[in-house]
């Protein structure tokens, strides 16, 4: 677990490239299904995550899913790409184009970054959720 809240929490997803997945914490299928301030939310912390990633990793794309054909859940994947990954241009789900480059995701260092992002950005999340449902 990378963080959590009141609203959602982030994880990583196992794979040669550094990708988050974010889950509302509230049981719904759609993102429209959520509360005005639990979209603002997850929407703002999926920008945090994109922006992290571009940082930290600087990566020629970054892409974003949200399915919940499979795990029913509101989820949001974010995926930073490479072209020399194993699948691009094609998503991670389609079929591989070529054996992809080796590269030290660092994932501890970046999930120290990340968090540091997280707080700066939530500090206040229990707050915000009152303030946003009042």
């Amino acid at each position: 677990m990378i963080f959590e809240n009141e609203i959602f929490y982030a994880e990583f997803e196992s794979s040669e490239v550094p990708w988050i997945k974010l889950f509302a914490k509230r049981k719904c299928t759609e993102i429209s299904d959520l509360e005005d301030f639990e979209q603002e939310a997850i929407f703002k912390a999926s920008l945090l995550c994109e922006r992290a990633l571009r940082k930290f990793y600087k990566p020629d794309k970054i892409n974003w899913a949200s399915f919940a054909n499979y795990v029913p859940q509101v989820h949001i994947h974010i995926q930073a790409r490479f072209k020399d990954d194993s699948y691009f241009p094609q998503s991670l789900w389609g079929k591989k184009q070529r054996q992809g480059a080796k590269r030290d995701l660092r994932l501890e260092e970046f999930e120290k970054f990340l968090k540091q992002q997280f707080a700066r950005e939530f500090q206040n999340s229990l707050k915000f959720v009152i303030a946003r449902s009042e």
